[in-house]
């Protein structure tokens, strides 16, 4: 929720203005002196100021200012009785967004409120994304049934119309590179709203988290010459994803579990609580469960970030969707160094579809990147790719697998229910360790995850 600071002295006004605001969704705070509004900025800043020009004891120029000084992007609209054409100039050279003639046009207030906010939001968001030099997102690119259904389940609480408040939140697990900011991305898109800022929480100083992530009020620590919005602000009425979210410090998910349950956030250096309209996102790829056993990571946090879990699977379990990226990544990176004729040669692109890619979908594109600018030929051939693979991942293209001992038989197999017996004999013969059972069949622990949920084992 936006809080409007009104400064003005006709106490019928004051409060007319104060219902007004609060009946369209602000919060509003109102006083009626030029010491009282100066008295406010040392306490806590608003989103927005209604200010009299004339006030009993001094000009609301002054009053201007101070504030402009303060926090130059904080939106002003002056309301006078006193409408010269100087006057209006003189308190746009002096900071002021826009001003409005007494009488009030409420209806015409509200407009210019309302403009002024969502124009605050904007900058909030692009200065944030120009502080950090954000790319612009990929698509999702894949077939993967995971993947299909994970966007089957965004239509559907789309369709229920929540507002970002009280939409569930969402987690997303699996290894590095799997794409997990990209499709958190793209259920953004799905579910709309206003603004989408993405955090990674492993690049962010441990010492800064608080500031960062809350904002803070001049003066609350050495150096906070200035207020301060923080990103949960600038996601007002969005989204905020917060990757790598199990490399916060303990203190901080204290602080996050706060904002899940309570919708409301506290700057640093403030006594009061501003309500904040998202939704919160979340990824890792570390096993938050473990963490929790460990004594890293909250027990109540995670029960709040998992009341909806989707698991990324990782490039190796989505091998028919390789091709797709293949063509996609020499397509974008052809047009970008000037070879957009380049293609991959179906050779390459059958071992490459055998390859195990550990990094996942974020190394076959560092991969082909790297093809690109050292391809010298008309096409990406097995010259070019197989020395940019690592060695232990990489099938030989020339090399015939060893044989496993297993005959197939005659009628053919079903190889689902194959793979289905063998996870359940895994599962038996270690009690039910999937760790151990992992081991048994050659997977990681994500990958017979994966599995179990696939083939709905217990």
């Amino acid at each position: 929720m936006r809080n409007i600071l009104i400064v003005e002295d006709e106490i019928v006004l004051g409060r007319q203005l104060e219902r007004f605001l609060e009946q369209h969704g602000y919060g509003s705070r109102w006083v009626r002196t030029k010491q009282e509004a100066l008295a406010t900025l040392r306490d806590e800043l608003p989103d927005l100021v209604l200010l009299d020009i004339r006030l009993p004891d001094g000009l609301g120029l002054e009053v201007l200012e101070s504030y402009h000084a303060a926090a130059p992007e904080l939106p002003i609209l002056i309301m006078t009785a006193f409408g010269s054409l100087e006057t209006a100039v003189e308190a746009l050279r002096r900071g002021a967004s826009d001003y409005l003639q007494k009488p009030l046009d409420l209806e015409r207030l509200m407009l210019q409120v309302d403009r002024l906010i969502d124009h605050q939001r904007l900058a909030r968001e692009l200065a944030y994304r120009r502080e950090r030099d954000l790319p612009a997102p990929e698509g999702v690119i894949g077939r993967d049934p995971t993947l299909l259904e994970i966007f089957r389940h965004a239509r559907r609480l789309a369709a229920a119309g929540l507002e970002p408040r009280d939409r569930p939140t969402i987690l997303f697990t699996g290894e590095t590179g799997t794409g997990k900011g990209l499709i958190a991305r793209a259920l953004y898109g799905i579910l709309g709203g206003r603004s989408f800022i993405e955090i990674n929480c492993a690049a962010m100083p441990h010492a800064l988290v608080e500031a960062e992530l809350f904002g803070h009020e001049r003066g609350s620590f050495s150096g906070a010459t200035s207020p301060r919005t923080g990103l949960f602000e600038a996601a007002e009425g969005g989204t905020i994803f917060l990757d790598e979210i199990g490399e916060l410090a303990i203190e901080a998910q204290a602080k996050i579990l706060t904002v899940l349950e309570r919708k409301t956030v506290r700057r640093l250096g403030s006594n009061r609580e501003r309500p904040v309209d998202l939704q919160i996102m979340a990824a890792t790829n570390i096993d938050l469960d473990r963490a929790v056993i460990d004594g890293g990571f909250r027990a109540d946090l995670l029960h709040r970030l998992q009341v909806l879990t989707f698991e990324i699977p990782p490039l190796r379990d989505r091998r028919d969707d390789i091709p797709l990226l293949l063509r996609h990544f020499s397509d974008e990176l052809g047009q970008r160094y000037g070879r957009p004729n380049l293609r991959v040669t179906p050779e390459a692109e059958a071992l490459l579809s055998e390859y195990r890619w550990p990094g996942n979908v974020r190394e076959l594109k560092h991969v082909i990147e790297r093809a690109v600018l050292l391809e010298t030929g008309a096409e990406i051939g097995l010259r070019t790719l197989v020395p940019l693979l690592s060695v232990d991942d990489a099938p030989s293209p020339t090399v015939a697998h060893e044989p496993s001992g297993f005959v197939l038989p005659e009628r053919g197999v079903d190889l689902g229910v194959v793979e289905r017996d063998l996870i359940r004999q895994a599962l038996e013969r270690t009690g039910g360790n999937r760790t151990q059972a992992a081991r048994l069949l050659g997977l990681s622990r994500d990958q017979l995850r994966y599995r179990i949920d696939k083939h709905g084992l217990v």
